[in-house]
């Protein structure tokens, strides 16, 4: 009776603001978000240009075509391998880059902000300067390569490595995000528990393996859940790098309907391609709170 009592007049107090805050938002959230994924489903059931209004319907025809294309395939491929050197490369560095640097000695907020650069470059600067660091000819690349007396390669330009290209640029531009997660989570520990441990007798790596670690799974978990939804949206790094090419090798799937939706101004195909990276994002994300920030 009591708990109940206690929940009904909290609820009675929070009322009032969500009557004043709820209704705005759900509109914005209805206008900008319902609204044009609604749209895009609609869209995507018919051959059309953009222009005018469509008429040829065709269905699911459209969802068709594009799992039967062998460039959205590869889209996957990549958006996948993305993920995969996101949790296996550049989380890790991010998390052992953040233990070293959390600490308070000279030059530590130096090296912070050094690593946190990246990460405030626009996504387009960073594609255009790597762009000039692969050249093959004029770029950085090309020099160090001649300075050993070897010819450099393309890597922009070939099928082989413009993927491996791509993913080196995408640890360097974000973990320096995740490293400064980790660092705020690592000051914002309570100390008294590492302290303890050391009087306990444990190591440097047991400390950091028994108390340090589990103390940071909600960071981690974050963190995580950052780096794979990032991983599918990932589209501006990859145009000024190589625009999906060449022969698709580098395609992700916003890249891929940008592609094949925008530039070749066939909107009906574009839209059933974000519907299904729509469908996508959104299971992914709420599998992932369901299931590993259940408590969050």
């Amino acid at each position: 009776m009591v708990a109940t009592a206690l929940r009904s007049r909290r609820t009675d107090g929070q009322l009032p603001a969500l009557l004043l805050f709820l209704p705005p938002a759900l509109l914005l959230f209805t206008i900008f978000v319902v609204m044009p994924v609604g749209e895009a489903a609609w869209y995507s059931l018919f051959n059309w240009n953009g222009f005018g209004r469509p008429t040829n319907w065709i269905g699911l025809r459209n969802y068709f075509s594009v799992f039967e294309t062998r460039a959205f395939g590869l889209a996957l491929r990549n958006n996948g391998l993305i993920i995969v050197v996101s949790l296996l490369v550049q989380l890790p560095l991010a998390l052992t880059l953040a233990i070293m640097l959390a600490e308070k000695f000279r030059g530590s907020v130096f090296l912070r902000m050094l690593f946190f650069m990246p990460y405030v470059l626009a996504e387009i600067a960073t594609g255009l300067i790597f762009s000039f660091v692969y050249d093959g000819d004029y770029g950085l690349l090309a020099a160090i390569y001649r300075a050993f007396g070897a010819e450099a390669p393309h890597l922009l330009a070939s099928a082989d490595t413009s993927m491996a290209a791509v993913l080196v640029v995408v640890v360097w531009k974000y973990f320096g995000f995740h490293m400064m997660l980790f660092i705020a989570a690592l000051q914002g520990m309570d100390r008294n528990l590492i302290e303890a441990a050391r009087i306990d007798g444990a190591t440097r790596v047991q400390q950091l393996r028994f108390v340090v670690i589990p103390l940071l799974y909600p960071t981690i978990r974050l963190s995580v859940f950052f780096a794979v939804v990032g991983s599918l949206q990932l589209f501006d790094l990859v145009m000024p790098l190589t625009r999906g090419g060449p022969a698709d090798s580098s395609q992700t799937m916003v890249s891929f309907l940008y592609t094949h939706g925008v530039m070749r101004m066939r909107v009906g195909y574009g839209s059933a391609i974000g519907v299904i990276l729509f469908v996508i994002c959104v299971t992914v994300a709420f599998t992932y709170k369901r299931w590993f920030m259940r408590d969050e």
